[in-house]
């Protein structure tokens, strides 16, 4: 009869796994597993999408294949803010600039802040070794829609008041990103654009219209 390899010590709540010993309550897969910095964690994603992204385009379009690729890659931005926003245990804009530090990690990032208080984040990222190894990979023309798509999205995620603009990247061949949040509620309509609206459920005589 073939013995299991994980064997329990009586009274001291203690695991054999293998000549490891370990407490029972722990499992292999409750070990930490390492994470990786994320300019390698991107790189090994595009290794793969690259080429996937590539023959999709050929059978598709490039134009198609990109639009559709764009929407995922924002979708999945506003999950990781949210996911963000939920791990930081808040959704001010400080918190989010902590959070950059994911971005940085490795020196991936080399940036220069500008401006920083609780309604206003302004840096420009005046290196950036995601455009480096997007072209090395021969990906730059993806690396736009890769990564920097994701930017927007991952604020929007994070807290919906958070507004990026950004008018120039590294990966389209600019000198630097220019980076800028702002903390602030969304605009509302304008009341007269609001009561047109309102307004276009009635007749010209002022009535509601009737439906039929």
């Amino acid at each position: 009869m073939v013995q299991s390899s994980v064997k329990r010590a009586e009274g001291v709540g203690l695991v054999s796994i293998g000549r490891a010993w370990v407490p029972a309550e722990d499992r292999l897969m409750d070990v930490p597993k390492t994470r990786l910095p994320l300019i390698e964690q991107r790189e090994i994603e595009a290794r793969i999408v690259g080429p996937l992204i590539r023959a999709f385009a050929a059978e598709l379009g490039e134009e198609h294949t990109l639009t559709i690729v764009r929407g995922l890659i924002r979708e999945l931005a506003r999950q990781s803010g949210g996911e963000l926003a939920r791990l930081l245990g808040e959704q001010t804009l400080e918190a989010f600039a902590r959070g950059l530090d994911r971005w940085r990690e490795n020196g991936a990032l080399e940036i220069e802040v500008l401006e920083q208080s609780a309604t206003n984040l302004a840096f420009n990222v005046t290196r950036c070794r995601y455009a480096e190894m997007y072209r090395a990979l021969g990906l730059a023309d993806l690396g736009a829609s890769l990564s920097c798509e994701r930017d927007g999205a991952l604020v929007e995620g994070f807290n919906s008041d958070i507004r990026l603009t950004r008018t120039q990247t590294i990966m389209e061949g600019a000198p630097c990103c220019d980076f800028r949040f702002q903390l602030g509620e969304r605009p509302q309509p304008p009341a007269d654009q609001a009561a047109g609206s309102r307004g276009a459920d009635r007749s010209p005589g002022g009535t509601e219209r009737q439906p039929g």
